[in-house]
């Protein structure tokens, strides 16, 4: 039996300032073992998740089981009536494809569903947020990358998982054609640690973690645009100086050539500090990257797409107006 306490700290994910929805620690910080009578994650009807590895995964690390999904209700407003689907333990990433309903645009968008590296809130952060663009003709493509991560290996935060991004974008432009997709119209979105993904992926593109494995590897995986929702793990700060001094994560480098993005957070976040938000907006404007932040002062953390009483859920219509100015996406 998880003790409903464990349950609740895992889905709120208390964070430090770089640990974006980072669990509190149970045993050695592991998460919670498998309940035996809860499945896998699997797609709604109509979809399929497709492996994104075609052989043997790079740089596998043990497990403390088989995957498994938690159904999970906070007090979290957004979180009702329905709770969050998390999923742990996923040692076989997955990407499910979800075409877009009536008419095409072109565009696509991998989501990363936040987690703290540790889960995914697979619907919240995930299938929800497909929903959403495929209705805007956007073809959204789903990544149930690897968690827990092991930190190791030349990139400390998320090596797994960035390994998965990075294999999961190649894929999407080397299908492109076969997809309906513009391969130059490839953008990301994520959600706390996926928000931290996702300025991984635009910086940190012109090289891989791990050796090529098909001609997939072979072309760019560089995102066209990106959309990064109340992120962590951005914010650094250098112990021998002053304790609020904002620092931009070093494993963060951004350059004049980090894609065109978009940031929004609510001031009141209690899980990853708006300053996250601002040290990479500062970094992206100093490297003339066009960037818009919107921030809020209330919203928390964790409020997907799911309307509340509060403004900052309206923030999609301002991603659809954002694609429009870019052309990513027409009137």
């Amino acid at each position: 039996m998880i003790r409903p306490l464990i349950l609740a700290l895992l889905i709120v994910f208390t964070s430090g300032r770089l640990s974006a929805q980072q669990p509190a620690s149970q045993t050695a910080g592991q998460p919670a073992r498998q309940p035996a009578s809860q499945p896998a994650w699997s797609p709604s009807p109509g979809h399929t998740q497709v492996p994104i590895w075609p052989g043997t995964v790079p740089d596998v690390q043990p497990t403390t089981g088989t995957e498994y999904m938690i159904i999970q209700g906070t007090d979290v407003e957004a979180y009702k009536p329905k709770g969050v689907q998390m999923v742990s333990n996923v040692s076989q990433p997955t990407m499910t494809v979800y075409a877009p309903k009536g008419t095409n645009t072109g565009a696509a968008v991998v989501v990363f569903p936040g987690g703290g590296y540790q889960v995914l809130a697979i619907d919240l952060e995930g299938t929800e947020i497909c929903d959403w663009l495929t209705s805007k003709g956007i073809t959204a493509v789903l990544l149930k990358y690897r968690v827990p991560i092991k930190r190791v290996g030349p990139y400390w935060e998320s090596p797994q998982a960035l390994e998965d991004a990075q294999r999961t974008l190649g894929l999407v432009r080397f299908h492109a054609a076969e997809w309906h997709i513009d391969p130059h119209k490839i953008g990301v979105i994520g959600f706390s640690a996926g928000g931290h993904m996702v300025a991984a992926t635009s910086t940190l593109y012109d090289k891989r973690l791990y050796p090529a494995v098909d001609a997939a590897d072979k072309i760019s995986c560089r995102p066209d645009f990106a959309i990064a929702c109340y992120p962590g793990h951005l914010w650094s700060e250098d112990p021998e100086d002053d304790k609020d001094d904002v620092r931009l994560n070093p494993h963060v480098p951004v350059s004049a050539n980090t894609p065109p993005t978009f940031i929004v957070q609510a001031t009141d976040d209690p899980v990853d500090n708006v300053n996250h938000s601002l040290v990479y907006y500062r970094a992206l404007m100093k490297a003339k990257v066009p960037v818009e932040l919107h921030l809020y002062a209330q919203g928390g953390h964790a409020f997907g797409v799911r309307p509340t009483k509060f403004p900052i859920t309206r923030w999609p219509g301002l991603v659809e107006t954002w694609l429009r100015t870019i052309g990513v996406i027409s009137e």
